[in-house]
């Protein structure tokens, strides 16, 4: 799974909740193609889609499971940032 790192995570949990690539890119403050890419590389390495793309953006069954799952990883990762932080910070007074 080297397809799957915090930035396309970042990228999915954005799409899903605003379910339009142009909505998400700009808040992402990436373009809609590199924004459609980093998606794509991450279904790739799952081995199966996690949005569906028509006229309006909808997650398949597996991006709605998956969904919880990734905002945990980001909520994780942000916490180890945060007392990386702090460790730093005390270490440093």
């Amino acid at each position: 799974m080297s397809g799957v790192n915090l930035w396309r995570l970042e990228c999915f949990v954005a799409l899903a909740e605003e379910l339009h690539f142009g909505r998400t890119a700009t808040r992402l403050f990436i373009t809609q193609p590199a924004l459609s890419l980093q998606i794509k590389q991450l279904e790739l390495s799952l081995g199966y889609d996690l949005v569906c793309r028509a006229r309006q953006v909808t997650l398949t069954d597996e991006g709605r499971r998956l969904l919880p799952y990734a905002r945990q990883v980001l909520a994780a990762a942000e916490s180890f940032a945060s007392a990386a932080a702090l460790r730093g910070r005390l270490q440093a007074a």
